[in-house]
């Protein structure tokens, strides 16, 4: 199930309060700022620093091509 629309206009990073990346298919929210990914567990995004997850070059670059591939936009413009 997808995230409501209405609360995605209001999802921050909450390390640096910018837009996140919303990919549906893999339950995550990303920022490529800080390469930080956020888990959704049961349709809840899981937005605590800690348990974020800092992925590898390697990752940054398949999800930015991802979302430029699919036409992905951050969650809100700055």
């Amino acid at each position: 199930m997808a995230l409501d629309p209405m609360l995605l206009e209001i999802l921050a990073c909450p390390d640096d309060k910018g837009p996140l990346y919303y990919f549906e298919a893999e339950d995550s929210l990303y920022n490529p700022r800080l390469r930080r990914r956020y888990s959704i567990t049961d349709d809840i995004p899981v937005m605590l620093i800690d348990e974020a997850e800092i992925v590898d070059d390697a990752e940054h670059e398949r999800l930015t091509a991802l979302a430029d591939a699919e036409g992905i936009e951050p969650t809100f413009t700055p």
